[in-house]
């Protein structure tokens, strides 16, 4: 009898794990694999704040599925409604289902609001292809309408990395383009980069002060309307596009699964396995090894758990932790199927790089002497960490064509 192992999701977590799911299971005629995605490509989200300033990168950061699956694999276009455990049937929105005997949810996340009162409605986000390509449309039309004497006023909600590379990409936009354009980034935390080093975000901080982006700490956005940001303190900034990278939540797809989870994020154990043994979870979709019992980590403080490990081990919500996790998730349901004890998973701190514009600040980097840097080197070196993504899930080809754009 043939075993149905499904992958949800096409971010980071599914590509690594069909790729490792792949390898591991080769031409066994036993396993039949298939992975649904509600696109057609795999979207390197890493890089995604890069087509606001250039819209022509998307051809280099997205990777048909294609390119990274082989024939023995099937692929199902369809978006995710519902994850029925008990049936074990995957729910898609043409009204049809997948059935499985091992399932793999790579669903990723979505936008967080907290409730904030407008900010859904009238905020943009940055987590996918067409919200990237819709904020490159926006700031292009608010700096064609402004003038030196009123210019536009972008505010990005956020400063943690979404945030601080989207404000990075439009302060250099804006001086490439020598567009009327102010750039604000608000961070309710008293620094950005909430939960790093000290010394990693003074750095990160100088390199957006020198791109003219005004950082504004400890404030709290509390309502929002189609033209003004109304803040805790009682204060009021007027926009004319509004970013929002301020947290994330799980899927709408989870909510009715049968599975421990907060906010539609599924905990698993070190394992990569939900309390369901047919249910594996990884990337922003899962709370890796957390206990069910009690309240998830907030970003913040998965982020000091990294920094200071005497608070704990937890994975960060990163593409490199999902990257990790999926290649063990291929080894662990390999095992699964022979009977094999799991694999622990323990996810290995390789170091931090983050991008202001054409430049990145790096940080904590596995076999570098220096704890913060950048210039060249730094920017190499986010730049090889695409290339080696790209070569995994693709080829040498599309790295050298990428190359220049990362």
């Amino acid at each position: 009898m043939t075993v149905e192992i499904v992958v949800l999701g096409a971010g980071y977590g599914g590509a690594a794990a069909i790729d490792s799911l792949e390898g591991e299971l080769g031409d066994n005629e036993d396993v039949s694999l298939t992975w649904i995605s509600n696109e057609d490509y795999h979207f390197l989200l890493h890089e995604s704040h890069r087509l606001i300033r250039e819209a022509s990168v998307r051809e280099e950061i997205t990777v048909p599925i294609e390119e990274i699956i082989t024939e023995e694999t099937n692929f199902v276009q369809g978006e995710v409604t519902d994850i029925d455990v008990d049936d074990r049937t995957i729910g898609l929105a043409a009204d049809s289902s997948i059935e499985y005997d091992l399932l793999v949810v790579c669903l990723g996340s979505k936008t967080a609001f907290f409730g904030i009162d407008g900010l859904e409605e009238h905020a943009l986000t940055l987590k996918s292809l067409e919200d990237a390509m819709a904020i490159s449309e926006r700031i292009r039309a608010a700096a064609d309408d402004a003038t030196e004497g009123e210019p536009a006023q972008v505010l990005v909600g956020g400063a943690g990395l979404t945030g601080i590379q989207t404000a990075g990409e439009i302060a250099a936009y804006r001086s490439e383009a020598d567009a009327p354009i102010d750039v604000y980034l608000i961070e309710r935390s008293e620094t950005i980069f909430p939960g790093h080093d000290h010394e990693f975000q003074g750095a990160i901080r100088n390199k957006l002060e020198d791109h003219d982006v005004d950082i504004r700490t400890n404030t709290v956005i509390s309502a929002v309307d189609d033209s003004t940001v109304e803040l805790e303190s009682g204060d009021e900034m007027d926009y004319d596009v509004l970013i929002w990278a301020g947290g994330i939540t799980g899927q709408d797809a989870l909510g009715l699964a049968d599975l421990p989870k907060d906010h539609n994020r599924v905990y698993t154990g070190a394992t990569l396995e939900t309390d369901d043994d047919r249910v594996f979870a990884l990337g922003d979709t899962a709370l890796m090894d957390q206990d069910e019992q009690e309240s998830p980590l907030s970003e913040e403080a998965i982020w000091e758990a990294i920094v200071d490990p005497d608070v704990g081990n937890q994975a960060p919500p990163t593409a490199e932790a999902a990257m990790e996790a999926g290649e063990v998730l291929g080894e662990n349901v390999a095992r699964k199927l022979r009977g094999e004890e799991l694999i622990h998973w323990t996810y290995t701190d390789k170091g931090t790089l983050v991008s202001v514009g054409d430049e990145a600040i790096a940080h904590g980097v596995l076999g570098v002497p220096i704890n913060t840097f950048s210039g060249p080197a730094a920017r190499t070196l986010k730049k090889a960490i695409s290339a080696r993504w790209l070569a995994k899930i693709s080829g040498p080809r599309r790295v050298l064509r990428a190359w220049s754009d990362m």
